[in-house]
């Protein structure tokens, strides 16, 4: 399903993928040994499976199986039923969280051609029937390890203000700004800016458009 006429510019149409593939081949080779040290300590201290596996929607909204390193523990309650995020995210969750390690198996996702380096974030499928016209426009790119939301509060912004910056950037895709994000976000991962909204655990849900 084609979400919108965008006139796509040379870059966008001719080397954004390209860079994707090489960047994104180059790093997983390079990221090796941290991906693997990693590997081991979520097995140790999480356990199995290492990888968290979920659906999430790409570009023209067609779904494709995200991967990131797990990050919370598998407790239950005396019902079976797993007990809360803020309960299952772990001190070491947090710190993959915190740092971004736990984004890493995402490197393939972009090799495959799911993701791009930057983009909007892949959220959840069940916010599709809740977004506008507008902010359905976020899917007529594929979405993004990084983006223009990440390196401009992260999820310390309103959903509202993140869609917003997710449709800035789809009006106005070039080389340069891709670049400014890269490095705007290797920054903001040494700092950690915008981790969590509101010292949550977890980032706040979705829950719709409250002025329409």
């Amino acid at each position: 399903m084609k979400i919108d006429n965008r006139t796509i510019g040379l870059y966008e149409k001719y080397f954004k993928r390209l860079l994707d593939i090489l960047l994104s081949a180059s790093a997983l080779i390079i990221l090796s040994p941290v991906m693997l040290l990693v590997v081991i300590l979520v097995r140790v201290k999480l356990g199995s499976p290492v990888i968290f596996k979920q659906q999430r929607p790409g570009k023209d909204e067609k779904i494709f199986s995200m991967y990131k390193f797990r990050t919370m523990t598998d407790e239950k309650d005396s019902e079976g039923n797993l007990l809360p995020d803020g309960i299952r995210l772990t001190p070491f969750g947090k710190l993959l969280r915190s740092t971004s390690l736990d984004e890493l198996p995402e490197l393939w996702n972009i090799l495959k051609g799911d993701m791009s380096i930057i983009g909007p974030r892949p959220l959840l499928t069940s916010y599709l029937r809740l977004y506008n016209n507008e902010q359905r426009k976020r899917h007529a790119v594929r979405p993004g390890l990084t983006g223009l939301a990440q390196v401009n509060g992260r999820n310390s912004l309103s959903w509202e203000e993140k869609f917003a910056l997710d449709i800035r950037y789809i009006n106005n895709i070039y080389f340069l700004k891709d670049v400014e994000i890269f490095l705007k976000t290797i920054k903001s991962v040494i700092k950690r800016d915008g981790i969590s909204s509101n010292n949550s655990a977890t980032i706040e849900e979705f829950k719709g458009n409250q002025n329409v």
